[in-house]
């Protein structure tokens, strides 16, 4: 065991996983983060704990991993690299597994032009890559970049993310085996919706054998109505909805459409435990933290290990 982390425990023993996603508030108020543990607890293994999503200010993703263990959900912070330099990141490194943070996820972050402050200047000292090997380093080698030695070495179960969707396609999987070769011990993807894209993803990974050196957590997002989607579609980068998916969910009213959305994203999970080399789900319900229950009981996953 790298780390201990329940995540980890329940990936080495060979369960199919469920994590989940938190946003932080926009302000300081603890109890936005606890009003939504009660519909997370006992149906994930790990919830991720986002880091200025968009590149908007919320409470720091430390401060929402905290909330989250102490209402007994083991939390994966996320920890981007546009906001903070090498010095400040292993900072904050050692800090979160001195507080008992076991799962971490390196990004680099969306550009601040997305968010509230376009102006803020974009650190990027490093890159995600660079950030999972210092980390590697940090936790395998028991010492910092420098060289110099550790003081107790950090607990971390590393995490990276990938888009199977965005272009070039061609260097989707070489990317993925960057990132394994710099430390990920498990990826989660963006959310899918063009399936027979991801499985082809997924058959040129098998096809380099990292599907035995990763566990890949395939991303999903249940909409919520055909608008949402149509939004996705047009907006969000890297983001892959094919047409007969908003035709699908355009075919009943708008009372109808979000247990449609439910129910699509539960037939995608049946779908997806079957494709070799995916270990598990990552269930982005945005905003909508009381639909993980039923989506992760319908599909199958219930109870957790």
């Amino acid at each position: 065991m790298k780390a201990g982390s329940n995540l980890e425990k329940v990936l080495a023993a060979g369960h199919f996983a469920v994590t989940a996603e938190c946003g932080p508030p926009r302000g300081a108020d603890p109890e936005q983060v606890r009003k939504k543990t009660p519909f997370l607890k006992g149906f994930i293994d790990a919830c991720n704990v986002t880091d200025n999503q968009t590149s908007v200010v919320r409470m720091s993703s430390l401060a929402g991993s905290m909330i989250l263990a102490e209402n007994g959900i083991e939390p994966l912070m996320q920890m981007v690299t546009r906001d903070r330099n090498r010095i400040a990141l292993q900072s904050d490194v050692l800090g979160a597994s001195a507080l008992g943070v076991r799962n971490l996820l390196c990004l680099s972050g969306d550009h601040q032009t997305f968010g509230d402050d376009p102006e803020a200047k974009n650190v990027h000292d490093i890159d995600s890559i660079q950030l999972l090997d210092l980390v590697r380093m940090m936790r395998d080698e028991g010492k910092f970049p420098s060289g110099k030695e550790l003081k107790g070495a950090p607990k971390l179960f590393l995490g990276c993310a990938v888009n199977p969707f965005a272009d070039p396609y061609d260097i989707r999987v070489p990317r993925l085996a960057l990132k394994v070769a710099a430390g990920a011990d498990f990826v989660q993807t963006q959310c899918i919706y063009n399936i027979d894209k991801f499985e082809r993803y997924m058959a040129d990974l098998r096809q380099r054998g990292l599907h035995e050196k990763v566990a890949v957590l395939a991303g999903v997002t249940p909409l919520k109505s055909a608008g949402m989607a149509k939004f996705m579609k047009r907006n969000v980068a890297g983001m892959d909805i094919p047409d007969e998916v908003i035709k699908r969910i355009s075919s009943v009213g708008k009372k109808e459409q979000p247990q449609l959305g439910i129910d699509m994203c539960i037939e995608l999970i049946e779908r997806l435990k079957g494709v070799e080399g995916v270990r598990g789900v990552h269930v982005m319900a945005i905003e909508w933290e009381e639909k993980v229950e039923e989506i992760v009981s319908k599909a199958g996953l219930l109870p957790r290990p």
